[in-house]
């Protein structure tokens, strides 16, 4: 695990000595173990991390891969990184699950050069969750890689698609293209191209196909998957959070701004609770790398604690269900 991120480094050691007792996974921490410990000490007035739990270590580095470095020379030049050091651990067979809110630029780039593609994959790419209508929709890709070709979203499409069947038991989930509208002429040449790719080859790599999907449709409780370049799909996820948090201020602003709006809110908290629970996307941890040879976890930027948690858990469920694993044979078998 790293302690990359906006919030570093409070936000991941508070949720691994938060969550350390509730998982079965050991937490290892990457990264300067001197500032590490004064950190234990200040929040928790413990000396180290071991006087927590011995479920609990610490792996030093010296260097740190900042949001602004470029990804590949970051890789290569900042050998002792705590993203370096940990996805050379992860490669060793040292870790089984590698977590990071940092660059994820550099974070692809690592995973790519250091742990390796699933053979048969041209690119890797981010599979996040959000929430939709009665369940949630899988975002693909949501920021890894901003310049795709039509191969890379008809893969993003296949990945998604052996995901969410052989992970969580999703018979047959469906997957749409995001595109300004719903006709197959609609889009620029990367979506059209895709759109005739992804109908010509559905039904043989077992994709359910349902065609074009506008952003305001993605959300409705029909569809599971939405493929897009990681430019577009980034600014959707982006925007789908700020829609979510406008919504989340605005309502307790209306309940809060007079006693009356106050007192008649009260019967309609429960209700109120779960609304914004559905909204918030911190409920929905992590977005996994897809089509890496080993689990790779990122975390969102500006992850809080809690969202650190929800990523710690959801990371130790994707090695429990061996999600790589059956990527790489199922990807394997249906390319066969």
């Amino acid at each position: 695990m790293l302690w990359d991120g906006d919030n570093a480094p409070d936000a991941s050691i508070k949720a691994a000595v938060n969550v350390i007792n509730k998982i079965d996974a050991n937490i290892l921490l990457i990264g300067n173990e001197e500032i590490i410990n004064k950190k234990i000490k200040e929040l928790f007035n413990k000396n180290s991390v071991s006087e927590i739990s011995d479920k609990l270590k610490i792996h030093n580095t010296t260097e740190t891969i900042e949001m602004c470095d470029i990804p590949t020379q970051a890789i290569k030049q900042k050998k002792d990184s705590s993203m370096v050091v940990g996805f050379n651990l992860l490669k060793e067979g040292k870790g089984d699950v590698f977590v990071s809110a940092g660059n994820s630029g550099a974070l692809l780039t690592g995973a790519t050069l250091l742990v390796g593609r699933i053979k048969g994959i041209d690119r890797p790419a981010l599979a996040g969750i959000l929430p939709a209508y009665k369940g949630s929709l899988m975002l693909m890709d949501c920021g890894s890689n901003t310049n795709c070709k039509p191969i890379n979203l008809l893969q993003f499409a296949q990945m998604a698609s052996i995901y969410l069947t052989n992970t969580f038991g999703k018979e047959n989930p469906t997957v749409g293209l995001l595109n300004i509208g719903t006709e197959e002429t609609k889009g620029n040449e990367l979506v059209k191209e895709s759109y005739k790719l992804l109908k010509e080859n559905a039904e043989e790599l077992n994709i359910n196909f349902v065609g074009n999907v506008e952003g305001r449709d993605a959300f409705s409780g029909k569809l599971d998957i939405l493929i897009a370049d990681g430019y577009t799909g980034n600014v959707f996820l982006k925007t789908v959070e700020g829609v979510g948090k406008f919504v989340k201020n605005t309502l307790k602003e209306s309940i809060k701004s007079n006693i009356w709006t106050t007192m008649c809110a009260i019967p309609a908290l429960p209700l109120l609770n779960t609304f914004q629970k559905a909204m918030d996307y911190k409920e929905y941890g992590g977005a996994l790398f897809l089509g890496v040879k080993k689990p790779v976890v990122k975390a969102h930027g500006s992850s809080d604690e809690k969202l650190f948690e929800f990523t710690i858990r959801q990371a130790e469920q994707f090695v429990k269900n061996k999600a790589v694993d059956q990527m790489i044979e199922k990807f394997a078998k249906s390319n066969n």
